[in-house]
Formats: structure tokens, C-alpha cells, sequence
């Protein structure tokens, strides 16, 4: 999946296009390095997102297309 779709669908993230934005200007980590929204996401993988002055790390459980909102926190886990 996605990068930038994950973050949406996971609700780390609210909506597809902030995702894409945050990527491209560099503000997302996948395993250390600076991610592409287009960069493929898979179980496994720490994402590191810097939120203004915070940056939340998380990794991931679990990859759906489609999930519940009660749902979407199972996706990660904090870290």
C-alpha cells in the first residue's frame, strides 16, 4: 500500500492529499529515511512523522485497504 494511503486510512494522518504534502516536503520517515508518498508500506515498518515541534513514531501492524474507524488504531503501534 501506499504510504500516503496508509497514513490516510490509518488515520495518523486525516486526509490523502495533507499526506501527500507532508511527504513531499520531507517531513516523513519510513525506517529512518525520508519517504516518497509513493513508497510502499509494509508490516514491520516504522513511520515518523513531524507534527510542527512533535514527531510521533509509530509501527506498522498491519496493512488494509478499507477499516473502521474503532479499527484504524490496531494498524500501529505507538513507539
Amino acid at each position: 500500500m501506499r504510504l500516503d494511503k496508509y497514513l490516510k486510512v490509518s488515520r495518523l494522518i486525516k486526509r490523502r492529499t495533507v499526506a501527500n504534502e507532508a511527504c513531499d516536503a520531507g517531513r516523513v520517515l519510513v525506517n529512518g529515511k525520508e519517504a516518497k508518498a509513493s513508497l510502499a508500506v509494509k508490516p514491520g515498518d516504522t513511520i515518523e512523522i513531524q507534527f510542527g515541534g512533535k514527531a510521533v513514531r509509530v509501527e506498522v501492524l498491519s496493512v488494509q485497504e478499507t477499516v473502521k474507524k474503532e479499527a484504524a488504531a490496531e494498524m500501529y503501534r505507538y513507539l
